[in-house]
């Protein structure tokens, strides 16, 4: 009982040191910072960027890094895998910079805390964000989004549903964002392969890595898309895209190979040699 007792006044204190103001001043100042930066061409590399607020590992700096350069023109996010929205790529633009989107995950559970999260701690100027559960696939997803009433020019998109992000993104119409984070599969290394479209797939399915699509396969639908790579995650899995025309110099393609390179990466193959002779399309 005391045990449950120091942990939860753990999370509590958690929580609240992400509202202090530092983190916020902090903040601004960075992006008053690379906005001077980009000015001079002194900029550092997206990969030097990174910190954690909200996001599961460094992406809440390396996207601020991106907007800072490429401006917050479109103060909008649609999430998609949200989970409750709390330790996600979209909530620190929402409580520092004054942001709104939606949240779209599959787990009432999940939803349920979300809403009571964002109503417990709500944002000062703006509207709570929007939270929607459904099951999202690649036949709803337009319908999902504009219910809720977003479209056109996006700020943000984030997918990350362990299962047909590749096809999800592939079907979006309805909004135009300006820069894309996806889940990819380093673990299928440089084969430009996708597990086929699965409506009724749920994870971890027949097996937990057989699903979505490699690297290569999701660079090249970004490709497709009007998109290039910029970045991702220090673990090299969350892909980070920016639309191509925004600050293409200040922020340059860079390779597949270049962002495989934590040690993790190569002790994921090993796990795609229990599937590599699975069924797979190309990219």
């Amino acid at each position: 009982m005391i045990k449950n007792f120091l942990k939860d006044k753990f999370l509590i204190a958690k929580i609240r040191n992400r509202f202090v103001p530092s983190v916020q001043i902090t903040q601004r100042q960075l992006f008053l910072q690379y906005r001077q930066m980009a000015k001079k061409g002194e900029l550092p590399s997206i990969n030097d960027t990174g910190f954690r607020v909200y996001s599961q590992f460094e992406e809440d700096g390396k996207l601020l890094f991106i907007f800072s350069v490429i401006g917050m023109t479109h103060k909008t996010f649609v999430e998609i895998g949200s989970d409750d929205g709390v330790n996600s790529n979209s909530a620190n633009l929402y409580f520092n910079f004054g942001w709104h989107g939606l949240f779209l995950d599959g787990n009432p559970k999940s939803i349920k805390r979300g809403i009571k999260f964002f109503s417990k701690y709500p944002h000062p100027w703006h509207y709570k964000p929007k939270f929607t559960c459904a099951k999202v696939m690649r036949e709803n997803v337009n319908e999902l989004i504009e219910a809720a009433g977003y479209g056109g020019e996006t700020g943000l998109l984030s997918i990350d549903i362990d299962g047909n992000d590749y096809w999800v993104w592939d079907a979006i119409t309805v909004i135009d964002p300006q820069v894309v984070i996806i889940e990819t599969h380093n673990e299928f290394g440089m084969n430009n392969i996708v597990v086929p479209y699965d409506p009724e797939y749920y994870y971890p399915g027949k097996h937990p890595i057989y699903h979505g699509a490699s690297p290569v396969a999701m660079t090249k639908l970004a490709n497709k898309k009007g998109y290039r790579l910029v970045g991702a995650n220090d673990l090299g899995f969350n892909f980070i895209f920016v639309k191509n025309g925004l600050a293409d110099k200040e922020i340059p393609e860079v390779t597949v190979e270049s962002v495989l390179t934590h040690p993790s990466v190569e002790e994921g193959y090993k796990k795609f040699e229990e599937i590599k002779d699975w069924e797979y399309l190309e990219g």
